[in-house]
């Protein structure tokens, strides 16, 4: 396998993971530097980027999901939407830093959306959660001993 369509699959499998399709990018970055395929930072940084985009399509569809919030077929009620806001609002947009948790980091990263969160804030501080975890997987990875 060459390292392009190393860090092409890798790349997809961060992008989709981190939308609201399940997928699990980690096992992904383990197997590839188990096999020792292509540098660790390279590795860690393809999937910190396509992960992170990953969170701005969510934060787009989040961006414009109220929109609709009057329709019919709206698929959450109003005062599920409003606990969620109140929520976001008392921790604030730090709590993005944790966008990378599997449980409920995906829904943090359309509830931001929802809520207007800029962009570039959204991006920088998902950015950190994403790639810190890459990290510490990639380094635990390669600690590991017989790899």
């Amino acid at each position: 396998m060459t390292v392009l369509v190393a860090c092409l699959g890798l790349f997809w499998s961060a992008f989709l993971a981190a939308t609201l399709l399940p997928g699990a990018s980690e096992i992904v970055l383990v197997a590839l530097l188990a096999e020792g395929v292509g540098e660790p930072w390279l590795l860690v940084l393809v999937a910190g980027v396509g992960n992170t985009l990953g969170s701005v399509v969510n934060w787009v569809c989040g961006r414009f999901l109220l929109h609709y919030a009057d329709r019919r077929w709206f698929p959450v009620p109003p005062r599920h939407l409003d606990r969620a806001t109140r929520f976001f609002n008392r921790y604030g947009a730090w709590m993005l830093l944790l966008a990378w948790w599997p449980l409920g980091g995906d829904a943090l990263t359309v509830i931001a959306g929802v809520l207007r969160v800029p962009l570039l804030r959204f991006t920088v501080l998902v950015a950190i959660g994403k790639f810190a975890r890459y990290a510490v997987v990639a380094g635990a990875t390669l600690a590991w001993p017989g790899l």
